[in-house]
């Protein structure tokens, strides 16, 4: 213990929850606001600052929250150790607790047991470990104590057993060569640790945005306030002023905005089954170039299904239907045809049922197998035939099993009847055809020639070619007993009754969804633990993989110079046989090209790459609690078509958000250039702070948020994804907004000199006409928002149901603070008459009209091309 340490995960040091809450008020805008409000405390507008404060503690509260729920990686990786285990110390066997052990101890492990070390296995029997968390292997390995060459990859080396994986079936005895961190889950958690959380595209592009905006403004305001000195205006009054215009430039609401719109995005998005742990990841799917996936029930339904029959030498069938739903049928060519019409059919058949250990259990909505998969494929093809072990169990009694082994590479069972025996055989064509003297045929068994044996092996090839997994089906009959205590006299003299064919395949919505990617210009790739030969007939299959693409495994990625890999890496679509520091690499290499991608992983193994990837995608029905905790995002269906359902909700998002900063920027245009304009020709203060901070914090913000309710534009997925620097304003963007809000500030300047100058009214009267006809023209600017060059009228004009009532709420709220008197105390507004009122509106209507005129020349100029 003193050498090697504790045998436990080490941890990282845990930031305390009130500096990760401090944390949340770190951003650029954040600070400036929070600078913005202690100027205006210090200035006396208590109002104001608190006004300032209350928005960014909101916005703080929303993103503490979600964190809250993220970072538990290590403690889920704890919770795959195990608790205590037995080795043999002293010469004796004894329960130790798993931390205690060391590098040499010789451990015992049997059915149900967690591995508690990596062990190098010394002794089994038909010992079988499940290591799908650590390798993506779908089935359980059999364990050997053999000598194996080195730099085998993980999911190969048969003679060691890993940290955190189950024992499934017998027992064995194993030497603990590496514990802690030392172990291979230790080595993924070091990786976890090292692999450090990146700003998302969304985080980052609205810190450039924030700085821009700030340093645009500051630069305004020195402007201003340098020009008023000159001029001879009280420095005082000037940083008064100064202090307007920051507030006007700002959009305070918009860091609000932006996270409630993403919290709504999170909601529609579960719907979809696709659950947002990480708020700003919404975004960052809809910028996603790439989805690295696992084929492994992400890609294909993992429910093996027999596809293919092969009987009475040459006799090829095929079998209908996918999954454990006992719906298909037996087809020949074009014509269906009656299994139970089919002496030899039959009888391979009722081998794969009888030769068996798995059950299937009908949940309602799925039907799960309990046992290998394998062995639920075929109790499934026994029951489409209309065979049901139970019904065949009536007429034999069960005497004995001899489980599969990797040296025979077969499983036989015995039954007893009346009056006959029965040996039923599955396994490896390789290993049961050279037992085989005779064969089935409709006819009986008859003896079997070379040209049977040729034609066998020549199927057994083909259907490996198509990616099947094949497994021989064999029996034996006798009058005596039969030998079920030598295996060597039981395991001959079979008689061949056919091949079964099977393959785990892929979900009938994965193929729409891969199309849907492609033409919105996503690439998909393949990464699993499975074999080469079987992940490129998927991809193949799935339309992932190219005549012009190529498929790589671990080992030959391993050899492969890095200079060689990265001019490869556009062609590579299929990662085969991979190890944990493999996804690493191809995550990072993508990155290192500057593409956006997602990738998908239900393992321990899978963890430090979900991670490290721009969007972490764990499976929520497969997944372990340490993928989850890793990821962004969970699938509650385990399904690819998800992922691409959720990359087209995370692109109508991010059209969302860039809709509520069109709307918010343009408005703020429009306020800056109101105190601007007014600045440099010498007018008095056409709006005062509290009703600036008013219009950006509550006028502005409620319309907005009904601009996020705005419905998924439906050609959003036949666009290509954005560059990865492209911000949320573009240049025709940021020219449009720069029109339309000098607009806004010509119409509410217009009404203000109107009564000031030509009217001679109080300052606060003119004042009351500039910010009543700035809020309601932000209204009706509003709908102009909806989309750049759409008329809202072809839109329509009440299909943003929220956005509607929303802006009757702002109006109706207007009126209330003109003739409240407690609160045109607070907004020193005064009472308008109807005259006034018609000011208003001629005045307020004008930007929503020349915005419908714009879109209408841009729209016909369009067509004319």
């Amino acid at each position: 213990m003193e050498k090697y340490g504790p045998n436990i995960l080490a941890e990282e040091k845990k930031e305390h929850p009130i500096l990760k809450f401090l944390k949340q008020f770190t951003e650029f805008i954040i600070l400036v606001l929070i600078g913005a409000a202690v100027i205006a405390g210090l200035l006396g507008e208590w109002i104001d600052a608190l006004a300032i404060l209350s928005i960014v503690l909101l916005n703080g509260v929303i993103g503490f929250m979600q964190e809250a729920k993220a970072e538990r990686v290590m403690e889920a990786l704890k919770k795959l150790s195990a608790p205590s285990a037995k080795v043999m110390r002293g010469g004796s066997l004894t329960t130790i607790p798993a931390r205690e052990i060391v590098p040499g101890d010789i451990i015992l492990f049997e059915s149900g047991d967690h591995v508690p070390a990596d062990c190098r296995i010394i002794e089994t029997s038909y010992l079988k470990i499940a290591e799908a968390a650590l390798t993506g292997e779908s089935h359980p390995i059999e364990k050997e104590p053999d000598a194996l060459d080195n730099g085998l990859p993980l999911a190969d080396r048969i003679n060691m057993a890993y940290t955190g994986t189950n024992v499934v079936y017998g027992r064995g005895k194993g030497i603990a060569v590496a514990t802690g961190m030392a172990s291979e889950m230790g080595k993924i958690a070091r990786m976890l640790q090292e692999v450090k959380a990146e700003p998302t595209p969304l985080q980052r592009r609205l810190a450039e945005f924030g700085r821009l905006l700030v340093y645009a403004a500051g630069l305004i305001v020195a402007v201003i306030f340098l020009l008023g000195i000159l001029r001879g205006e009280a420095v005082l009054d000037m940083f008064l002023v100064s202090v307007s215009l920051a507030v006007a430039a700002i959009p305070e609401g918009l860091p609000a905005v932006v996270t409630i719109v993403l919290a709504l995005g999170v909601q529609r998005m579960v719907k979809r089954h696709a659950l947002i742990r990480k708020l700003p990841s919404v975004e960052t799917l809809g910028a996603a170039t790439l989805v690295a996936s696992d084929k492994t029930g992400t890609l294909t339904q993992n429910q093996m299904t027999v596809k293919r029959l092969f009987i009475d030498t040459g006799e090829d069938i095929e079998v209908t239907g996918t999954g454990y739903a006992p719906k298909g049928e037996f087809r020949k060519g074009a014509e269906v045809i009656d299994p139970r019409a089919s002496r030899a059919m039959q009888q391979a058949v009722r081998i794969g049922v009888l030769c068996n250990t798995a059950e299937l259990k009908d949940e309602g909505e799925a039907i799960r197998v309990i046992g290998d998969p394998t062995e639920g494929a075929l109790i499934t093809l026994g029951l489409k035939a209309g065979v049901d072990k139970a019904t065949l169990e009536r007429d034999l009694t069960f005497i004995e099993e001899v489980p599969f082994d990797s040296e025979r590479k077969m499983m036989t069972v015995v039954y007893k009847g009346e009056p006959t025996w029965h040996a039923f055989i599955k396994g490896a064509a390789e290993k049961i055809l050279p037992l085989c003297t005779t064969i089935l045929d409709e006819n009986g068994p008859r003896p079997m020639t070379d040209e049977d044996r040729q034609a066998i092996s020549k199927a057994t090839e083909e259907f490996s070619k198509s990616a099947l997994r094949v497994l021989a089906l064999a029996y034996r009959e006798s009058k005596t007993p039969l030998e079920v205590h030598s295996i060597h006299l039981l395991e001959r003299e079979l008689t061949f009754a056919g091949l079964a064919g099977m393959i785990d395949p892929p979900r009938p919505e994965v193929f729409e969804a891969v199309k849907k990617a492609r033409s919105a210009g996503i690439t998909p790739l393949m990464i699993t633990g499975d074999h080469k030969a079987t992940a490129v007939a998927i991809a193949k299959e799935l339309g992932i993989y190219g005549p012009h693409d190529l498929a790589i495994t671990g080992e030959e990625l391993d050899r492969m110079p890095h200079d060689e890999f990265m001019k490869e890496l556009p062609r590579l679509k299929v990662y085969a046989r991979v190890n944990p520091e493999h996804k690493l690499k191809v995550v990072r290499a993508w990155k290192e090209r500057g593409e956006t991608i997602a990738m998908t992983g239900d393992g321990v193994n899978d963890a430090p790459a979900l991670k490290e990837a721009d969007i972490g995608i764990a499976m929520g029905i497969t997944g372990t609690d340490v993928t989850k905790e890793a990821s962004d995002m969970v699938l509650t269906d385990d399904n690819f078509a998800s992922i691409v359902s959720a990359v087209e909700e995370g692109r109508g998002i991010f059209e969302n958000i860039r809709r509520v900063v069109h709307f918010l920027l343009s408005c703020n245009i429009g306020e800056i250039f109101v105190l601007l304009v007014a600045s440099l020709v010498g007018m008095p203060l056409p709006l005062l702070p509290i009703q600036i901070l008013w219009t950006n914090l509550v006028t502005d913000g409620l319309p907005a948020l009904g601009l996020a309710m705005e419905g998924i534009d439906p050609d959003v997925m036949k666009k290509p994804p954005r560059a990865r620097s492209e911000g949320i304003v573009t240049k025709s963007l940021l020219w449009v907004m720069l029109l339309q809000g000098i607009f806004i500030a010509f119409c509410t300047l217009a009404p203000f000199a109107l009564e000031f100058y030509y009217f001679e009214a109080d300052l606060i009267k003119a004042q009351t006409m500039a910010f009543t006809v700035l809020v309601f023209c932000q209204k009706f600017h509003v709908f102009n928002c909806r989309s750049e060059w759409t008329s809202v009228f072809k839109l329509g004009v009440f299909s943003n149901r929220m956005l509607n009532l929303s802006v009757v709420i702002i109006l109706s709220t207007q009126l209330l603070l003109v003739y409240v008197p407690s609160l045109q105390t607070i907004f020193k507004v005064v009472p308008l008459s109807l005259f006034d009122w018609a000011v208003v509106m001629a005045f307020s209507i004008q930007p929503l009209l020349m915005m419908e005129i714009v879109k209408w020349v841009h729209n016909r100029r369009t067509i004319n091309r």
